[in-house]
């Protein structure tokens, strides 16, 4: 399975940014993870295939909204309130049979796309 991710790019505080992500083939779940400069690549949040069923990290609860299309194979990640500390780079991500949280499990990785969320 093949991502391709799109959207992201530079937001002043409070703002919104969406990215989407589109697969090549279905999988049980999709999502994001994001890595800032220095630290380890970051759960965000996932959904699963059809729908029912969505997790997000405690830092994005309420501020971040995950959605998927399966008619389109794509999911899309609606960022508001965005904060500084948002600031990184964003993977698509997929797995086969479960939502994970553990970046090291992730059965697909798509390309990274930056937000940069300014002060």
């Amino acid at each position: 399975v093949q991502l391709q991710a799109s959207g992201g790019g530079l937001v002043q505080a409070g703002g919104s940014l969406r990215l989407s992500c589109t697969a090549s083939g279905r999988t049980f779940s999709m999502g994001w993870f994001r890595q800032a400069p220095g630290k380890e690549r970051e759960f965000v949040a996932a959904i699963t295939w059809n729908g029912d069923f969505t997790r997000y990290a405690d830092s994005v609860k309420g501020r971040f909204t995950i959605s998927r299309d399966n008619a389109k194979n794509t999911v899309s990640l609606q960022m508001n309130s965005l904060k500084p500390e948002d600031t990184a780079v964003y993977y698509c991500a997929a797995d086969r049979l479960r939502i994970t949280v553990l970046a090291g499990d992730v059965d697909y990785w798509g390309q990274g796309t930056q937000v940069t969320v300014s002060s």
